[in-house]
């Protein structure tokens, strides 16, 4: 099935298969989805993430990541450019995300990247989400 937005996509079924307390979860692969979630996995919000191939696109399958009372890692994601409106930010205009207890990830045209690094190498792009 086709979706129109395959990023809201795949953060929607990660917050779905954490909310249902699931250790791993597969979505569809895309090189994006795979660039989002060696982010989420550096950032400490995922176990771990592997591709698995198929005669089709492929998966992605993502260990989830719980603590002692079996909480998600994950306590929110919210997607902030979407396919109807674009949101792009120079670097001095990315916003910190739960005064730097979040990441908002941005899509620059140094590939995918945390705000922090955006900042660090003062670069701006399309602002995709943001994950606290």
């Amino acid at each position: 099935m086709a979706t129109t937005d395959p990023i809201a996509d795949f953060l929607n079924r990660i917050m779905n298969a954490q909310r249902a307390r699931f250790d791993r979860v597969d979505i569809p692969a895309s090189k994006v989805k795979g660039e989002l979630a060696r982010i989420l996995r550096e950032e400490g919000y995922i176990k771990n993430y592997k591709k698995i191939e198929d005669n089709y696109q492929g998966l992605l399958r993502v260990q989830l990541k719980y603590d002692q009372e079996r909480s998600g890692a994950i306590a929110g994601v919210k997607r902030l450019s979407k396919p109807s409106r674009r949101l792009y930010v120079g670097y001095d205009e990315i916003p910190r995300v739960l005064s730097g207890l979040g990441i908002a990830i941005l899509s620059t045209s140094n590939g995918l990247m945390t705000d922090r690094r955006a900042r660090e190498a003062k670069v701006g792009g399309e602002l995709l989400c943001s994950v606290w």
